[in-house]
């Protein structure tokens, strides 16, 4: 009888166990539902696909090379394109992923049914629950043909700033300065830190890829990107990628059991943005290199090669003035071009990891998504750039061409099956990122053990001294531009507050009045400034976009110069993009960026408990003007800025 691929393999891998298996012997725990377990030379194993005796796949004694090898050669053409989406795992009645529980019959059809094995979470629950909702989608995916275990992914959940698209409401977990805190701070160790215990949080709840960090230089500072970036400096950034990438992935050596896989974004120019638009709009889908800087722009990205990094994502943005090998780019986003996927990410840098899309590249880009009118909803979200016009088919095939492996935020493979079917994409090529991906949860151990302990979730999510850390990390980011209050300026002092919690303030020891004319000094916290420039597109509504600058007649901005006006004011500024502070200079008694910091942090530095000690990771300019003339591409380019790269009072020294 002829034999087929799969049992030649199989056959060949099993007669070089012996050898293979010497890395290991020990017993690992097995986490089971409803898979059979076999016993052979005294060592138990899941029968994943229930046929009764050990398959290479399933011998945790082999490599995960081998094993996904030998996985790969069973799987059904259906499975593989299944393999290759990354869906969203689905909530209860938000279309989105959010809300506190998954819901079990759609995520059941998109498991079972189409074999999708990897999705984003957005639930927010507290860490028990959370969970336990996951190791319920486990269960789902352990009782598939061949028991392939689903692999989670997030948004970052330890930050101060969330907001749809880019990030998850922390909900328990420990909470650190956004990443441009990180940067503000300058210390390697300390990134390495974070990335451990969010690594370590993260795999409590059943977490196993973080959709992070972001490589991405903030050149343009009007882009609403900015702070989940290291700032505009390249070699800091490279420097924090890389310990980020060291502190989820458990070590620079690449993915073991206890790593948390992490997907470096977006490669790349993505900070580049023309006027500031962010490439999830279509009228801001184009990255502009007017200055030549896009080597520049790739610098922090080997930061995440050199600690091995799982994956990479490619950007949405079409990448304007830019060759590679001396051929222009095409004008297409990152994800469909090959020359930026395989020529470069693959060839020139030798990456070997995971491609994974920005999510709804394949999706249409509707008359709303285009213009905004009517009112953009999430079902007419879709980021096609450069190949609008082009049939769904046709993106997928032209995506995995390219070099994608995975398709971000799609749950139906059957246009990739289309694809191959049609011969646009050749069957032999899902192998390739199949067996990459499968590379992965084998090395992560997820195929013995994919489960987690509720209980051990609640004692690790939120740590007091996992706590702790982040909260000194939020203090320390602060960063003090003007100081005419002297050392811990409010501590013991009558103080008015504006956007602080008064109940916070007097635990602190302070005197909180109700008229700024009674106090000794005033706190007051203000947000950079933004406009709502597209309130018809759906990330128009949360993303910031537009000036800079302090406006007269914005409420803030007056409340903050009556306050001044009358009484030592301390001015603190949450910089999630860099704000003109040309207005507020010269009022404020003491002025500080914020990067992410609660009123605790920020109490805790001004009343002395905690040192305020970080530099801009990027400049803030002196005036539009200055930011309408500077290049996007070009870092810390605006004529006479207002405070330069690397700036705290007292202190101008740069790195």
């Amino acid at each position: 009888m002829r034999k087929t691929a799969a049992s030649l393999l199989s056959a060949a891998l099993a007669a070089t166990a012996t050898a293979a298996c010497a890395q290991s012997a020990a017993q690992p725990e097995l986490g089971v539902r409803s898979a059979p377990v076999i016993v052979v030379d005294g060592l138990r194993f899941k029968d994943l696909d229930r046929n009764g005796k050990l398959d290479p796949y399933e011998d945790w004694r082999l490599t995960p090379q081998a094993r996904a090898r030998d996985l790969t050669a069973r799987m059904t053409l259906e499975e593989k394109a299944g393999a290759m989406m990354h869906g969203t795992a689905p909530a209860v009645g938000n279309p989105l992923g959010m809300g506190s529980a998954y819901d079990a019959a759609a995520a059941t059809a998109a498991i079972g049914g189409r074999g999708v094995n990897s999705m984003i979470t957005r639930l927010s629950a507290p860490p028990a629950q959370f969970a336990e909702q996951n190791n319920a989608l486990q269960a789902i995916a352990e009782a598939t043909r061949l028991g392939v275990p689903l692999t989670l992914s997030t948004d970052p959940r330890n930050h101060i700033q969330h907001m749809v698209g880019v990030g998850v409401d922390a909900a328990g977990f420990s909470i650190w300065p956004d990443p441009t805190g990180l940067a503000a701070i300058g210390d390697p160790a300390l990134t390495r830190r974070f990335g451990d215990i969010a690594r370590r949080e993260y795999r409590a709840v059943g977490i196993h890829e973080a959709l992070s960090p972001q490589a991405d230089l903030a050149t343009e500072p009007r882009w609403p990107r900015v702070s989940g970036t290291f700032g505009e400096d390249a070699d800091l950034a490279g420097k924090l990628v890389q310990a980020y990438i060291e502190g989820f992935q458990n070590g620079g050596g690449g993915i073991g059991k206890d790593s948390v896989l992490t997907v470096v974004k977006h490669w790349a120019g993505y900070g580049a943005s023309r006027d500031g638009f962010d490439g999830h709009t279509y009228y801001g889908r184009y990255a502009a290199f007017p200055g030549g800087a896009f080597a520049y722009h790739l610098k922090p990205f080997e930061g995440a090669f050199a600690a091995k990094v799982a994956g990479v994502m490619p950007t949405y943005d079409i990448i304007e003035g830019v060759s590679v090998d001396g051929a222009p780019l095409e004008p297409v986003a990152a994800g469909f071009s090959r020359q930026m996927l395989t020529g470069l990410l693959r060839g020139r840098y030798g990456f070997e990891g995971v491609i994974l899309s920005d999510w709804a590249i394949t999706n249409d880009c509707n008359e709303r998504c285009r213009t905004g009118k009517p009112e953009q909803r999430p079902q007419d979200i879709g980021m096609p750039w450069g190949v609008e016009d082009a049939s769904v088919v046709d993106r997928f095939a032209k995506g995995v061409v390219a070099g994608l492996d995975q398709f971000g935020g799609v749950d139906d493979p059957a246009p990739l099956l289309a694809a191959v079917r049609e011969g646009k994409v050749p069957a032999a090529r899902l192998d390739d990122s199949v067996r990459r991906i499968m590379e992965q949860k084998f090395a992560q151990g997820l195929f013995e053990n994919p489960y987690v302990d509720p209980e051990a979730a609640a004692r690790t999510v939120g740590r007091a001294d996992f706590k702790a850390a982040g909260l000194e990390a939020q203090s320390r980011a602060l960063t003090v531009l003007e100081n005419r209050l002297g050392p811990a300026p409010l501590a013991g002092k009558r103080v008015y507050l504006r956007g602080v919690d008064a109940q916070v303030a007097r635990a602190r020891g302070l005197t909180v009045v109700d008229d700024p004319a009674k106090a000794e000094v005033a706190l007051v916290r203000l947000s950079a400034p933004h406009q709502l420039l597209h309130p018809g597109h759906f990330f128009g509504r949360w993303l910031h976009e537009g000036d800079l600058d302090f406006k007269d007649g914005d409420p803030d901005y007056e409340a903050f110069k009556a306050v001044a006006a009358k009484t030592p004011t301390a001015a603190v500024v949450y910089l999630d993009r860099p704000a003109i502070l040309t207005g507020l200079r010269g009022r404020a008694a003491m002025l500080v960026a914020d990067f992410g910091a609660s009123d605790q942090a920020v109490l805790d530095a001004l009343t002395g408990k905690a040192r305020a000690e970080g530099r801009l990771p990027f400049e803030l300019p002196s005036s539009m003007e200055a930011v309408a003339r500077q290049k996007a591409d070009l870092p810390h380019d605006s004529a006479d800025p207002l405070y330069p790269i690397f700036y705290r009072a007292g202190d101008k020294a740069s790195r």
